[in-house]
């Protein structure tokens, strides 16, 4: 065998493994089943990569998705590794299976689908297998939240081969979801690592959503390169991709409506590009293997924190500065809250408790980055300095007494009205549907003077969003939750004091951060070498590399050699192609 470390710098060109990956790659070494627990970013890939040239046999990769295989492959094809996959979209079955038998791939790539089926346990029978990679795991489990049944029938097949080593690998995983991928894939309990769930390159930042498509759209003009824009209805998608479109940012849709070719072309197009945007539902994103992605926006609340963790994840895989935004309103709460109603009954105190954590986050005045991972199960520091309200404190403000008015004239009113005529009534707002009703004569008629008058909304909207107020069927609010003990004196409500009209954060530019002629030299070349080649360009050379080839500044092959990301096959490939750029600058 070879050794690890020789890989690692050999084949893929870095000096030394990162956080826990070498205590992974050592236990799949040593023939030990692994549950590794990694943040986005984190080299999981390297994981299985590293034992798959080390050991002897064909690595076997569970992957959930087909166009996630496909971007792994043709990374994994860049360093110079023999991988396939056996999927619907292949056409090349029969040469897939030749290589394997003649022992010619490093890594076989497969779906949950086909993997626990009879058939591909029959062809790997006299296959050697270095080790079985599942990733994603926590689709295997039912507390996850991207749950697929067929990673629950994968056992059969881990245990027909007991002594190869099974190698686990989710970024997403809280105590509950990490014991059951422990229990459904054989795994024992001191076989998982956890590595922290931190992005500190992520600056996270959440706002009510006042008119989304040009927060939206502000949010892109300041923030070049890739991002993604996700929308919680296709036909949100696409009045979304008509509003940016306009702004003249190449922008394109993704979501199930679409017909198969021309998802498959928008994704492609974006997986290649240094500045698209994609619009997308939840459908987008576990698919790609794109690292460059610089901003995620959210114009509406995701499922929970797990799947908002695993949505701006997808922002700056490769290290550098990226940015998640969210953009959420008090409708997208009772929205949910309608939905968990829809659920079977034992789902629904787990979803309730999952949609409050939710609630926690848009609502803190506090650092963003500190909720998301005590969620999963860290005590981080109280401030990270990387979210917006670390950068800029906001003001808090105790609403108890603007929530008691606001609860009170929803009961008066008779729990079937929206916001905007409560705060005509609470207003003392002359109108003719209020008089009509009556509601000039309850006692909440005008109890809100003007100072307070504009903190009725952002007061609706956090009652909201801790499950205070429902939506009744006809669209009005009622009272729910803990509005009562509110009412009564017994609990109280801050809020975060909305930010004076006008005000607004701008994003730093992070397209060229080192301000160098030759980096985007490097880049224009890159984008060559990628269009000739087929390939996104992060597939030649991740930002990184070029940032440390404009700094150092090799004028020889050996010393290119020497950076991190240059391995053996992508010296030999495009090393001359950007020695000479170099040397254009001497």
């Amino acid at each position: 065998m070879t050794a690890p470390l020789a890989i690692l710098h050999d084949t893929f060109g870095f000096a030394a493994f990162r956080g826990v990956q070498e205590k992974v790659i050592d236990r799949v070494m040593a023939g030990r089943h692994t549950l590794a627990v990694m943040p986005t970013g984190a080299g999981k890939s390297l994981c299985y990569q590293v034992p798959a040239l080390a050991r002897t046999g064909t690595a076997i990769v569970i992957s959930p998705l087909i166009a996630l295989m496909h971007d792994q492959i043709r990374a994994a094809e860049g360093f110079g590794l023999r991988a396939a996959a056996l999927t619907s979209a292949d056409a090349n079955r029969e040469e897939t299976i030749a290589r394997l038998r003649a022992g010619e791939l490093d890594l076989l790539y497969a779906a949950p689908e086909r993997a626990s089926g009879d058939g591909f346990q029959s062809l790997l029978a006299r296959v050697p297998i270095a080790l079985f990679a599942i990733d994603e795991a926590h689709c295997v489990s039912e507390w996850g939240h991207d749950f697929r049944p067929d990673y629950r029938l994968l056992r059969p097949l881990l245990d027909s081969r007991p002594k190869v080593p099974r190698l686990a690998l989710t970024a997403t995983a809280d105590h509950h979801t990490r014991a059951d991928i422990l229990k459904q894939l054989g795994i024992p309990d001191d076989g998982l690592i956890v590595a922290g769930f931190d992005r500190p390159n992520i600056r996270y930042a959440i706002s009510p959503r006042t008119n989304g498509p040009k927060q939206i759209a502000e949010l892109i003009a300041a923030q070049p390169g890739p991002g993604i824009v996700y929308a919680p209805t296709r036909n949100a998608v696409e009045k979304l991709v008509e509003k940016l479109g306009a702004r003249g940012r190449p922008v394109r849709a993704y979501h199930a409506g679409l017909d198969p070719d021309t998802r498959r072309r928008n994704q492609a197009a974006f997986v290649e590009s240094e500045d698209m945007v994609i619009v997308a539902t939840v459908a987008f994103g576990m698919g790609i293997d794109k690292p460059d992605v610089r901003f995620v926006a959210h114009a509406g609340i995701p499922k929970s924190i797990e799947a908002y963790y695993q949505e701006t994840g997808r922002a700056g895989r490769d290290g550098d500065p990226a940015v998640a935004h969210l953009f959420w309103g008090a409708s997208d709460f009772a929205l949910a809250r309608q939905r968990i109603g829809e659920v079977e009954d034992s789902r629904q105190a787990g979803e309730r408790a999952r949609l409050d954590a939710l609630a926690r986050l848009v609502e803190t005045p506090g650092c963003r980055r500190a909720i998301l991972l005590r969620h999963f199960g860290e005590d981080p520091p109280e401030r990270c300095g990387n979210c917006d309200n670390c950068l800029s404190a906001p003001d808090v403000i105790d609403a108890t007494e603007l929530a008691r008015k606001l609860l009170s004239a929803v009961y008066r009113t008779g729990q079937s009205f929206g916001v905007g005529h409560l705060e005509k009534v609470l207003t003392g707002g002359s109108d003719e549907r209020v008089e009509k009703l009556g509601h000039d004569r309850l006692s909440v008629f005008g109890i809100v003077g003007a100072d307070e008058a504009r903190l009725i909304r952002p007061v609706a909207r956090a009652l909201q969003a801790r499950g205070s107020l429902a939506a009744t069927e006809h669209g009005g609010m009622k009272l729910a939750g803990d509005a009562r003990e509110i009412l009564k004196g017994e609990k109280g409500l801050e809020i975060v004091a909305p930010p004076p009209r006008g005000r607004r954060r701008r994003a730093e530019r992070t397209d060229n951060p080192i301000g160098d002629p030759l980096f985007d030299a490097l880049r224009a070349r890159r984008r060559e070498l990628a269009a000739q080649a087929g390939v996104p360009p992060y597939v030649i050379f991740h930002d990184s590399t070029l940032r440390e080839m404009a700094e150092s500044k090799p004028t020889t092959l050996d010393a290119l050699s020497r950076l991190g990301g240059v391995g053996a096959a992508k010296l030999d490939r495009y090393g001359a192609a950007f020695v000479g750029v170099i040397r254009g600058f001497e």
